[in-house]
């Protein structure tokens, strides 16, 4: 070897293990316990919370300088139910030595094992989530539309691995959820990232692959230099995949913008739907808990005044096309080649184009949601949908429900933050039909209270037939400002009886006023009959039958002139009823095409 190159070498072998031994020196002079105090200071300023470090902390330096420590918290927001909000019992970190020349920190990895977090909402919908102590302290918030920037030094992370976490979410109504996340791994791979997540909630199993553009890109270029996002991902829901690509546009200072597609040959919304639901304990069935779940806090109304989620959807524009073979729904038949486009514009998302089978029917229809960020979101909804049966919606019902041809039409305005608002608020108009069908009276009996007292006020002797035989049901429900004014437009025929029902419904207040007109098909009665006594009254969530009290007047004088005229006047007045409430299904009745264009 050269001699010149042989001292170049022993000079570099030199530096180098003198820079190896310098650095082993430094670290080696780092004090755990000051490191600990640093962090949670600097924690402490950046949050207002407290970060202890109970457990050992240990750093090395080869061949990444590397830090390891067990038994982390964080403090809670001081209203929270939990002291902490996050305990985490192992953290290794690697940090690459060569970005900390140029002021960045980039780690390398990140292993997170046995993590807890406890997350929770005040009466406010405020979460404990939100660390905000430099607001706190008097700095003014930034504005909308200001760029944010910092001279510090960008942290960038490659792997993140998370094993073994606990998080637990608390509401301001409901009970506590829980949420199991066996494995998140986050792996860069040039300018992409690969994803991988397991998680379970309840009997819903979730999981996540794919890739993305590398998420330090998006971190570093977002709202900062022109980003495209590309996305790749296979969202599996109890073994059935949802695919999810596209792409999503971001500009500095401009709303993202999206072009996604979601596909899927089978898909089943069931366990995400019943992940949702109260379950009163581990051994209840579902069905069961869906029928009537306990509660510690009555509801004022039967359309629920909670505060619906508009704030989560995002202001972008752009459009997400929908294309699923099957997809599954608790307790009936499966949606068939289910079709949708929906396009968001700022503040305002419009799903149009909705078109599925629906057992040997079709469905279609349009949904828009406009200003919803704003305190009165504005809401418009179309339908149609014929072909399909009752025995075909009802999966679960099929021994219950035999037959029973539907037809089903709305187009309905309103606006409103909650259930109950939009409800009260609604105009428009909903029509349903029903044909010949045969009914179990156990099925009936799972109609809550509202159809129980109907029926019952309608023959209260149905309880001693195991099934109703229904021969035809019309509702046309004309809605203004939420009141519903139903003048002999509900009426069903049954193979004992037809029906007819006028009055209202007033949405807001929700109270009942609804005069119920039955007739026996076996011919002319003595003309008292007690049924059209009756009235429907009370609250949508709380109905009782009272006393139609112009229909006793009514019978009184009935029956008072019976006597004087040897019972013609009752032949008469019974004769009149036959004529006037016969055939209410037809009489009810309204064209399709009023209701939505084109559905006849």
């Amino acid at each position: 070897m050269h001699k010149n190159l042989k001292i170049t070498l022993i000079a570099v072998l030199a530096v180098a293990m003198l820079s190896g031994i310098s650095l082993w020196y430094a670290v080696s002079l780092i004090n755990p316990v000051q490191l600990t105090r640093l962090l949670s200071a600097s924690v402490k300023e950046a949050t207002g919370r407290d970060l202890n470090i109970t457990g050992p902390v240990s750093l090395t330096i080869i061949p990444s300088i590397g830090i390891e420590a067990q038994d982390i918290s964080l403090s809670n927001a001081v209203w929270a139910s939990e002291a902490e909000m996050i305990h985490l019992k192992k953290l290794e970190l690697g940090i690459r030595l060569l970005p900390l020349l140029h002021k960045k920190v980039q780690i390398s990895k990140m292993n997170l094992n046995g993590i807890e977090v406890y997350l929770q909402s005040d009466g406010a919908g405020k979460g404990n989530w939100l660390l905000a102590a430099p607001l706190a302290q008097g700095q003014s918030a930034p504005r909308a539309g200001d760029v944010v920037t910092s001279d510090d030094g960008f942290i960038s992370i490659e792997n993140i691995n998370i094993t073994d976490a606990r998080i637990s979410y608390l509401g301001t109504t409901g009970p506590k959820q829980s949420f199991e996340v066996q494995r998140l791994a986050l792996s860069g791979n040039g300018d992409k990232t690969s994803i991988q997540l397991d998680m379970k909630q309840a009997r819903l199993s979730l999981g996540v692959r794919g890739t993305v553009t590398s998420i330090r890109k998006i971190l570093e270029d977002w709202n900062a230099a022109p980003l495209k996002v590309d996305l790749d991902l296979s969202l599996d829901l109890n073994d059935k995949s949802l695919l999810v690509d596209g792409v999503i546009e971001k500009s500095p200072q401009q709303l993202p913008s999206f072009d996604i597609t979601m596909s899927s040959k089978a898909f089943d919304l069931g366990p995400l739907l019943a992940g949702s639901a109260v379950v009163t304990s581990s051994s209840q069935s579902l069905q069961s808990a869906n029928l009537k779940a306990p509660s510690s806090k009555e509801a004022k109304y039967f359309f629920d005044d909670e505060r619906l989620p508009f704030d989560v959807l995002p202001s972008a524009n752009g459009k997400m096309t929908l294309n699923i073979v099957q997809l599954d729904l608790p307790d009936q038949a499966p949606l068939k080649n289910l079709k949708a486009l929906v396009k968001l514009s700022n503040e305002y998302v419009k799903v149009e184009s909705v078109d599925f089978q629906l057992g040997n029917g079709r469905a279609q229809g349009m949904l828009s949601l406009g200003k919803f960020h704003s305190p009165t979101p504005v809401i418009a909804m179309q339908g149609f949908a014929k072909g399909f049966t009752l025995e075909e919606m009802m999966m679960d019902a099929k021994s219950k429900v035999r037959g029973g041809p539907t037809r089903f039409a709305f187009d309905i305005q309103s606006s409103g933050i909650s259930l109950h608002q939009i409800a009260s608020r609604a105009t428009g108009k909903v029509q349903i039909s029903v044909g010949q069908a045969t009914v179990a009276s156990s099925f009936l009996n799972k109609g809550g209270d509202f159809v129980i007292t109907v029926l019952d006020a309608v023959n209260p002797l149905r309880k001693k037939s195991n099934e109703t035989v229904l021969e035809c049901a019309v509702a046309y429900l004309p809605v203004n400002h939420g009141l519903i004014n139903i003048a002999d437009t509900v009426g069903f025929e049954t193979d004992r009886l037809d029906v007819v029902l006028n009055g209202s419904i007033n949405l807001n207040s929700e109270a009942i006023n609804l005069n119920i007109y039955p007739r026996e098909k076996s011919g002319l009665t003595l003309g008292v009959d007690l049924a059209n006594l009756v009235k429907l009254q009370g609250t949508l969530q709380k109905p009782s039958a009272g006393i139609n009290k112009a229909a006793v007047v009514n019978s009184a004088v009935s029956i008072g002139l019976g006597f004087l005229t040897g019972g013609a006047s009752i032949l008469v007045e019974n004769a009149k009823s036959i004529a006037t409430k016969s055939q209410p299904c037809k009489a009810a009745l309204r064209s399709w095409s009023d209701i939505y264009a084109g559905a006849n």
